[in-house]
């Protein structure tokens, strides 16, 4: 099951980027725009930047205060990336595995396995 997930994503995955990357690559190579260049960091960003930094970037943007949260809420829905329960898995679910994974050991445990 999980290797049919995965592949579901993958596919699903490689599709978007193609549809929307090729486009986006032939025209920041063509284009003769003088303000390309803000789309070449646009794009070049998750190259540069941890993916932690981008879906905090991604949070503030739709967030309640943001001109998106602002247009989601307005509509009755709650905005739910700072929820308090969203915010404390998210938090628990990041941190508690990189304790647990790189918790020091005994040298004997180290040593014999």
């Amino acid at each position: 099951m999980a290797i049919w997930v995965t592949f579901k994503l993958a596919s699903l995955t490689s599709g978007v980027l193609l549809v929307v990357g090729l486009p986006v690559a032939y025209w920041l190579t063509f284009s003769k725009w003088r303000w390309k260049f803000i789309v070449e960091s646009v794009v070049a960003l998750p190259l540069v930047l941890p993916p932690t930094v981008l879906g905090f970037y991604i949070l503030v943007a739709i967030g309640p205060h943001s001109p998106v949260g602002r247009f989601y809420s307005g509509r009755g829905r709650a905005s739910a990336p700072f929820t308090s329960k969203v915010c404390s898995s998210r938090r628990f679910s990041t941190v508690c595995p990189l304790r647990s994974s790189h918790s020091p050991q005994p040298l004997s445990k180290s040593i014999a396995g």
